[in-house]
């Protein structure tokens, strides 16, 4: 097995893209990864997307891509692992450089949601969940992470308000993103005056309904220096999986997945949960930034709360979390937020994040969750000095 390294990236801001298509959006990222890497063709591309069949009525998406950019002899592939797409086709791509297949490999991550009515969206964003024993009893997504919520509350103690600082942080560090969806921060007391729209998850507690696309390039560590000033390894990639309904898990909880692709991500790299300089976690809803925490380890269970209550979370915190504003300021694409989260790592870690840098940041982590918890795929990264 090969070394793997990322020697480019490209995003394009999140929004509600609604006057530009979604073979548009893989363009402009796409092209933005190949230009950072100084590259002009590869011998891949893998597409990670949720619901471009679905919403935007367009399946096929690896054909589509590499037509549009001009990449005739490329193979290509859509990836799909619900909310985890992104970080599933970055694993993809990961096997084929590690394994000697293949040498430059363009991982993109798309979504196009806004295209459709709330109630549309919603409804296929439930395909992630078990359709015949959760979705056809009318559950949501929001629906299952309010259930996860209450039972959080009522098994450890804990009030709604407890949960303000997840989002507090995510706005505070998305107000330095130009490319994240909200760029303001926002207050204990907005938080607590937001709108509730499943007891007890509030507005401010979910993730928003948007579009993006981002991408990165992959090439073989050995010869990634002579290709980028500033590669970075891709030093762990590893899956954990759980029973796709939630009723169907021994501990609702424990975010089985979670913990299995991070002790496998930290026995790869060689290292342990307190040697990361950040996390760049799925929170699409408060309750997941506080499970995650306790799955990946840094928090004992029913106490991932308190890590946010006490400021451990912020840029200057024990756990930096969301520096580039997480899924709950950056914003939600499904498909593509797992780029996202990787192209975010790698500014860290190139010292590129601005006002939102971390001094002396070396490692990394992003996990990336499918579903409520069933698909949960981890990467850690680390600087090639």
């Amino acid at each position: 097995m090969r070394d793997v390294a990322i020697i480019g990236t490209g995003e394009i801001p999140v929004d509600e893209h609604w006057t530009t298509g979604i073979r548009q959006l893989m363009l402009e990222a796409g092209l933005s990864a190949m230009r950072d890497a100084n590259i002009e063709n590869v011998d891949a591309l893998y597409v990670g997307n949720m619901l471009s069949g679905e919403i935007a009525g367009q399946s096929h998406l690896g054909a589509l891509a590499v037509d549009f950019m001009g990449l005739d002899n490329a193979e290509a592939f859509k990836v799909e692992a619900a909310c985890a797409s992104g970080s599933a086709a970055l694993r993809v791509g990961y096997m084929a450089v590690a394994s000697g297949l293949l040498d430059l490999v363009l991982v993109l991550g798309v979504e196009k949601m806004t295209d459709t009515s709330g109630q549309e969206t919603t409804a296929a964003l439930a395909a992630a969940a078990d359709a015949e024993y959760e979705v056809s009893q009318g559950i949501s997504f929001v629906a299952l992470n309010a259930l996860l919520m209450q039972r959080y509350m009522y098994d450890y103690g804990w009030k709604r308000e407890d949960f303000a600082n997840f989002a507090i942080t995510a706005h505070a560090n998305g107000a330095n993103n130009p490319f994240a969806m909200f760029q303001r921060p926002i207050s204990a007391e907005m938080y607590a005056r937001s709108p509730i729209i499943a007891t007890p998850v509030g507005l401010m507690d979910a993730s928003p309904v948007c579009d993006g696309a981002a991408a990165v390039v992959l090439a073989p560590a050995e010869f990634a220096r002579a290709l980028s000033p500033a590669p970075v390894k891709i030093k762990a990639s590893a899956v954990g999986m759980a029973p796709l309904a939630v009723h169907d898990r021994k501990d609702p909880l424990a975010l089985r997945a979670a913990r299995i692709s991070s002790q496998k991500a930290y026995a790869q790299a060689g290292i342990k949960p307190e040697d990361l300089d950040f996390f760049e976690l799925h929170d699409a809803f408060t309750i997941m930034a506080a499970l995650s925490l306790e799955a990946a380890g840094f928090a004992e269970r029913g106490k991932g709360v308190q890590l946010a209550l006490d400021n451990e979370i912020g840029l200057k915190g024990r756990v930096p979390m969301a520096t580039m504003g997480g899924l709950k300021a950056r914003g939600h694409p499904v498909g593509a937020t797992g780029i996202y989260q990787v192209v975010e790592a790698v500014m860290q870690l190139r010292g590129l994040a601005g006002a939102n840098q971390i001094p002396g940041a070396r490692l990394g982590m992003t996990q990336n969750i499918g579903g409520s918890g069933a698909t949960v795929i981890t990467h850690i990264f680390e600087t090639m000095s």
